[in-house]
């Protein structure tokens, strides 16, 4: 019987050597697949990039029947947080709730509130504004953002980091970014109740690979934020999952 011939996996990412890309490819390579070049053909593409020209490449790919991980349109649509809130909501998920938006200068402070850009990407704005100055402070700063306000939540000062890969979950706290004192980050395993959360953002929001921040609110956990193939470091087993969830893909 003739043995099946090697996969192809392409990459379109904006850090190709990212430790959780290269940890899978490594495991793919050592079993006899293979890493495609730019644009050739390819059995699995892994996106991890979310600018124009990447989702492009990535759509090509997918005219060509070649499955991506996650699809370019949503990889695309959970950039937009206003999106992201309405899917969540429409699927019975805990979210964060919206009280408004708009462009930043142009909106009047409505008391405390979590400032986040509309459309996530790299050194975006995430802030609090618990007073007037804050505010304007930050008004200064970004005055032609679209944002959208959000309501602190009361938490304990730790985000809640979960991660999916083909299912498999992993997890830890981190500092929140809105607390004073520096990242940090401790070990931590969801419960049940969170881990049903963050698996069913998958099926709602069409994910394979993908991230939860979860908050502990008065009523139970509350997601803040959905990530398409964030980075998942430090996790052990994470690229092993990768690599598994791309042979799975490819019916292998």
């Amino acid at each position: 019987m003739t043995p099946p011939r090697p996969l192809r996996i392409a990459l379109v990412a904006r850090e190709p050597g990212h430790p959780l890309l290269a940890g899978a490819l490594r495991l793919l390579e050592r079993d006899g697949h293979l890493t495609a070049g730019q644009d050739e053909p390819a059995d699995v593409v892994l996106l991890k990039a979310r600018d124009a020209r990447s989702l492009r490449r990535a759509e090509a790919y997918e005219r060509a029947g070649v499955p991506v991980l996650n699809s370019a349109a949503v990889t695309a649509r959970c950039q937009d947080r206003d999106w992201m809130e309405c899917t969540a909501r429409a699927a019975g998920l805990p979210f964060a709730p919206t009280l408004g938006g708009g462009v930043l200068a142009a909106l009047a402070w409505p008391g405390p509130v979590v400032v986040k850009s509309r459309y996530s990407r790299k050194d975006d704005l995430v802030a609090r504004a618990d007073t007037a100055a804050q505010w304007h402070a930050l008004a200064q700063a970004w005055p032609d953002e679209p944002v959208l306000l959000q309501r602190p939540v009361a938490g304990d000062g730790w985000d809640r980091k979960v991660w999916v890969v083909g299912g498999q979950v992993f997890a830890e706290q981190r500092r929140s970014e809105l607390e004073p004192g520096g990242p940090e980050r401790r070990p931590w395993a969801p419960d049940p109740q969170e881990r049903r959360i963050v698996l069913s953002a998958g099926a709602a929001f069409g994910l394979q690979v993908y991230g939860v921040d979860l908050l502990p609110g008065p009523d139970g956990p509350v997601a803040v934020d959905v990530n398409a193939f964030p980075g998942v470091r430090l996790q052990p087993d994470a690229p092993e999952a990768l690599a598994a969830l791309v042979l799975r893909t490819a019916g292998r």
